[in-house]
């Protein structure tokens, strides 16, 4: 398909067709909020194309800005001067790249002699710095052209790294051969490998700066890029992003456009033996310690070895400085995602992690104490003081963590009961207090964990001599603290742990439990006063549980705020915006006037969507899904002859959301127990959403399947039902387009559990530090409907994916019928709805639209 170049208001923006008007308004006020440093909150319902209005409208300024940028550079390198600005209105390459001005204030009463000096030579170093840039900027350039057009140079650099390999592996057989018979013997006899699980002479950063030498530095400075305005896209997963750079290939800037995908080492990684510990954290650790393996190497190297080591404990093989310079290159040449990214470090035998970061310069508390113990006992008198001392402190901490929950570090926690049962909250400081360890400086602790990699020492360990050390009593009191384990994470919202086997695809590997008293431990040193420690007190030591909770997301955003030109955030439902506003800018030190709001409507007529507000039953029953009233039998029969008369008339796919899992599963049962399953099976097949992540994809694949079978085959069932669970797997990022889903239903309200401690404190935080607006409930109060009809959006947003789609909107509720609800819908559902106060009037509607409407495609 052909470009099209698009004018607004002067500006031109590229696209591969011709765009939507709602395409063109999203990239003009995109282009302003870029150009004027802004904070911009942007919705467009998914379908409307808002991936290709981002890159290109993005990309469009980015395009002027660079051109802006470079003829304020050649015109100051032919003039010599630098004009003098407020800081205002700075040419960009001050603003975004120097970052300084010649009319810095200077002390009151200066001669104008000196002024006109320091202004001279800052122009004179400003010109100097430019040239230099235009230098590096040109010699990139040249290489990345003789990278796209010479194939030659490719090969030339791979024939080198094979060379250069080969070598390396005769000179490490010609060590071995020399060392061999050599070695000393050890303080103390170790069994073969041991020597890896022994933790390293510890030193402090001020002590490592001392001696660190320069060409590690050297290094990294050759790698660095020259300083270019970026823009960073973020995405909660890695399938979106997929999706974007695949946007971006197919767009007209993407052959010209540098772009770079950053993952974790989970999934960029290519050394096999470090992916297949599984664990996010045990990559992470293993490749950290390969790096200081390869910086250390060259230091022993010269020095007699007094055994021979592991051979997977030497450097990566795939970090080194010319297979990273090769791979930053070919990264920057073309548009490539994760995937091709890890294909071509495979090829260039180069890591694909760093080549991209190149390219853009309680069960644990007791089984880790026991852990630790056995650790030090077996390797004490090898270990350095400094090493002990700190051991020392970890299991004391540990000790504590577990008293303050009421139990025994010493008891089986399986069988130990406790005394005081309930949820408690805590500042961090009473937390430090009451556990008795505000004697401890957790800052130190936790730096040592991150230097040393203890974790990773005790994880070998255990690995090796776990099931040696542990009888099998002591195992079975260290199991029990398996619930325990998955406790420390510091998060916002408790997420249960599944029983019998709908659990097991969701445990990774079992790492170090001391990783996880490591990331509690940082989460109580990064936290400020707007951090909580929750003590949930459970029957047994076992099921009881820490959590790090952070009331306030906003100190975190701050600092991307301040270092940012310009902040867009973007998505189909981000209705109500208020909590964008509030908690998250206006609590990061962002102005009002600062933040801009975009919202368009749909691309489809008018006529192609029905949403409804249904108040009652066939049976005139009122609907009210309250925590008290849903799970009466008459309001779950109420909720099956409404489904059952839907489809009856509603052709295809119909997805239905219910409040939660639980709630769904009571719902599924008493149906079935009534008989009106079987009804409801006569006319669409009936499927129901999994818990197991890895049973998502066939799910969705024969509930696809039944519903295109029934279209062309005809007869008695018409396709089949999805029963699904607001803020589970398919109310984000799965496509109901077309047939898939041509009517979705919103049972009740899901409204978060307001007993929930957490909840409570998050409003009672937010009622405290922000202002009450008249008119409008309290902030806290606000914060739960928000929570409600954020979760309600984005479910219903599963439906109509394109100009052409059609569908039927169901909200079973009658508090949905209350103005202020109404308006926290998006503008494009909110100015079609139609409120029916009995179930006739609705039912006739939705007949009416779906007859209308053309048959199964």
């Amino acid at each position: 398909m052909a470009n099209k170049t698009q004018e607004d208001g002067g500006i031109h923006f590229p696209f591969p067709f011709t765009p939507y008007s709602i395409q063109k308004d999203f990239m003009a006020e995109l282009y302003r909020v870029l150009d004027a440093g802004k904070i911009g909150i942007f919705e467009s319902p998914t379908g409307t194309g808002k991936s290709l209005s981002l890159i290109c409208g993005a990309l469009s300024w980015l395009r002027d800005f660079e051109q802006k940028k470079h003829q304020e550079e050649a015109r100051l390198l032919e003039t010599r001067t630098v004009p003098l600005s407020d800081g205002k209105d700075q040419p960009p390459f001050l603003s975004s790249s120097c970052k300084e001005t010649p009319d810095t204030l200077r002390p009151a009463g200066e001669p104008d002699w000196v002024t006109q000096f320091v202004q001279k030579k800052e122009e004179r170093d400003l010109v100097d710095r430019l040239k230099e840039e235009q230098v590096r900027r040109k010699k990139r350039e040249e290489r990345l052209q003789q990278i796209r057009h010479n194939a030659q140079l490719k090969y030339a650099a791979k024939r080198m790294r094979r060379e250069e390999e080969e070598m390396e592996r005769l000179l490490h057989l010609s060590r071995e051969m020399l060392a061999e018979g050599t070695g000393t013997e050890p303080l103390e006899q170790l069994v073969c490998g041991d020597e890896e699980l022994v933790l390293a002479e510890y030193e402090s950063d001020e002590e490592k700066r001392a001696a660190r030498g320069v060409d590690e530095e050297e290094e990294e400075e050759d790698l660095e890029e020259e300083h270019v305005t970026k823009i960073y896209y973020c995405s909660r997963t890695h399938s979106q992003l997929a999706q974007f750079v695949h946007e971006v290939q197919r767009s007209p800037f993407g052959k010209d456009t540098r772009l770079v995908s950053l993952g974790s080492r989970q999934n960029l990684c290519i050394n096999e033996d470090v992916k297949n510990l599984g664990s996010a954290q045990l990559i992470n650790d293993r490749c950290m310690e390969m790096q200081r393996s390869k910086h250390e190497k060259s230091r022993a190297e010269d020095e007699k070895p007094k055994r021979r080591r592991q051979e997977h404990q030497a450097a990566c093989p795939f970090y080194s400085y010319e297979q990273l310079q090769l791979l930053r290159d070919e990264v920057l040449v073309g548009v490539k995602d994760i995937e091709q990214l890890v294909s071509l470090g495979k090829e260039a035998r180069a890591c694909p992690y760093y080549g991209s970061r190149f390219a853009i310069p309680a069960a644990q508390f007791c089984q880790a104490h026991s852990q630790l113990l056995q650790y030090m006992e077996r390797y004490g008198k090898r270990l350095k003081a400094k090493n002990l001392m700190y051991i020392k402190q970890l299991l004391y901490l540990l000790e504590q963590f577990v008293t303050v929950l009421g139990g025994n570090i010493k008891q089986n926690p399986n069988t130990q009961s406790l005394s005081q049962t309930g949820t408690e909250l805590k500042t961090i400081n009473d937390f430090l207090f009451q556990s008795q360890i505000d004697n401890i400086n957790l800052f130190k602790v936790q730096r040592y964990c991150e230097k040393s990699m203890v974790s990773r020492k005790l994880f070998g360990f255990t690995e090796r001599y776990g099931t040696v050390l542990a009888s099998s009593r002591e195992q079975s009191r260290l199991a029990g603290f398996q619930h325990f384990l998955q406790s420390l994470q510091p998060a916002l919202t408790e997420t249960p742990v599944p029983h019998g086997d709908e659990g097991e695809a969701r445990v990774p590997r079992s790492a170090s439990p001391l990783m996880h008293i490591e990331g509690f431990l940082a989460a109580l040193t990064t936290a400020n006063q707007d951090g909580r420690v929750i003590l949930n007190r459970q029957g047994s030591l076992s099921q009881s549980s820490l959590k790090f909770l952070l009331l306030n997301p906003a100190v975190h955003f701050a600092q991307v705020v301040k270092e940012c030109r310009a902040v867009v955030i973007a998505g189909g439902t981000m209705q109500p915006v208020s909590d964008f506003r509030e908690q998250l800018l206006a609590c990061a030190g962002v102005e009002a006037e600062r933040v801009v709001e975009f919202s368009c409507g749909h691309v489809i007529p008018p006529d192609n969507i029905l949403p409804l507000v249904i108040c009652s039953g066939p049976s005139s029953q009122q609907l009210e899904f309250t925590y008290q009233k849903r799970e009466l039998p008459q309001m779950m029969d109420e909720t099956g002859r409404i489904l059952y008369n839907l489809c009856n008339v509603v052709p295809g796919g119909v997805v239905c959301f219910f409040p939660s899992y639980e709630y769904q599963r009571q719902v599924h049962a008493h149906w079935d127990k009534s008989g009106l399953l079987a009804r409801l099976a006569v006319r669409k097949k009936i499927f129901q959403e999994p818990k197991r992540a890895n049973q998502v994809e066939q799910v969705l694949l024969e509930y696809s399947r039944c519903i295109k079978c029934c279209g062309h085959a005809g007869g008695v069932v018409t396709g089949a039902l999805l029963l699904s669970v607001v803020g589970g797997k398919m109310s984000e990022g799965i496509n109901f387009s077309d047939d898939l889903g041509r009517c979705v239903v919103m049972v009740g309200m899901p409204y978060p559990n307001i007993k929930s401690p957490e909840l409570q404190e998050k409003m009672a935080y937010l009622d405290q530090t922000l202002p009450r607006i008249p008119g409008q409930p309290p902030p806290g109060k606000a914060l739960v409907e928000n929570l409600c009809m954020k979760a309600v959006n984005q479910s219903i947003g599963r439906a109509i994916r394109h100009q052409k789609d059609f569908a039927s909107i169901v909200l079973l509720d009658h508090r949905y019928a209350r103005p202020p609800i109404l308006g926290k819908l998006p503008a494009w559902i909110r100015d079609r709805v139609e409120v029916k106060a009995t179930f006739g009037p609705a039912f006739a509607a939705m007949r009416k639209f779906h007859r209308e409407r053309p048959g199964p495609s």
